[in-house]
């Protein structure tokens, strides 16, 4: 059994990243190899929407919302595993195991020598010999974007196991296509919030600010999120589908009054002004009540994107909503008027 030279390796010289640094963006791309159980072969495409521009992520409407924190997806094939072992390793074979020097790795999936895992249950795992060459699948291992935000220290840590070429194992935090949307979720990239407001510099007291998105500009934004060498797939789309306005003080009247402007059958939201408006009501706007002595007011105008999903098992369904806020000053002043 390999204990004594695996524990040394836990408990002596690793890296700290074997034991929990963060790596929220990691990706590695097709075939390519990491040592790092932090990095997700999860490969993120953008399909439809607008790719020029400034651009951002959404922010879930439901605050209690997370993503997986963790899922096994293959990282080695035989061939793959012999290489990195013999002339490298060190790295992760687990979520929280890290190995390194070449023995640790040689002794287990070349030579057959048990190993244990003092994070996971079963913690006696049995060797491999020769590393299943000449078989036909992958050794998968957990991966986490950040493990210091996962409680349970047995969540997805076994140590790297063996999966026949087509198949998904029948283990808890196995990936799913919605694994791979929620994955998504922070990976579409939306415009950003650019509202047209008229009058442009400065607003008068009483007189409403007509507020307004271009049809062209905000449209759908899908994505597609594959896992290499599972089959596994998943389409996330955010659509646009209201601009929520805070005037950013009390002193204010919103239309509609909840301050909700729905979107319009063409695509666009609320209605551009045109010279002669200036009396009416807009069906987006703000009418500020108050001028804005030592400052101007700050308006914030949140679009909100619905997100839906569907997978390559027929599967999908919907995440939270996602907004994308902006701000912008708005100086709002007071005509005055004198009687002779």
């Amino acid at each position: 059994m390999i204990v004594a030279s695996f524990v040394a390796a836990l408990m002596g010289s690793a890296p700290a990243h074997a034991f929990g640094g963060s790596d929220t963006r990691g990706e590695v791309q097709g075939d390519e190899v990491s040592a790092s159980a932090h990095s997700s072969r999860i490969k993120v495409t953008q399909q439809s929407g607008p790719t020029g521009g400034r651009q951002g992520t959404v922010s879930p409407t439901d605050v209690n919302w997370k993503p997986p924190p963790c899922w096994y997806e293959p990282v080695f094939s035989p061939a793959q595993l012999k290489d990195f072992a013999e002339n490298d390793g060190d790295g992760d074979v687990g979520l929280r195991d890290g190995w390194y020097g070449t023995r640790l790795w040689t002794d287990h999936f070349k030579d057959g020598k048990d190993a244990t895992s003092i994070f996971t249950s079963p913690s006696t795992v049995k060797g491999y010999k020769d590393y299943n060459l000449g078989k036909n699948g992958y050794f998968w291992r957990g991966v986490a974007p950040d493990v210091t935000a996962i409680d349970d220290t047995s969540l997805c840590s076994r140590l790297m196991f063996w999966v026949d070429a087509g198949e998904v194992p029948d283990v808890p935090n196995a990936p799913t296509p919605k694994t791979l949307a929620e994955y998504a979720y922070d990976r579409i990239k939306v415009p950003s919030t650019e509202i047209e407001v008229r009058p442009q510099t400065r607003s008068t007291v009483n007189l409403p600010a007509w507020v307004w998105l271009d049809k062209g500009r905000f449209k759908e934004v899908r994505v597609r999120a594959e896992l290499p060498d599972t089959g596994l797939w998943a389409e996330t789309t955010a659509e646009p589908v209201a601009l929520h306005l805070d005037p950013g003080t009390p002193d204010a009247v919103t239309q509609p009054p909840s301050g909700d402007c729905t979107i319009n059958s063409d695509g666009s939201i609320g209605t551009p002004y045109t010279r002669g408006d200036a009396d009416r009501t807009p069906p987006c706007g703000i009418t500020y009540l108050r001028a804005s002595n030592g400052g101007p007011y700050r308006l914030r105008a949140s679009l909100t994107w619905r997100i839906s999903w569907k997978g390559s098992d027929g599967s999908g369904g919907d995440l939270p909503d996602g907004t994308f806020p902006a701000t912008r000053d708005m100086a709002v002043q007071e005509i005055q008027s004198v009687n002779r």
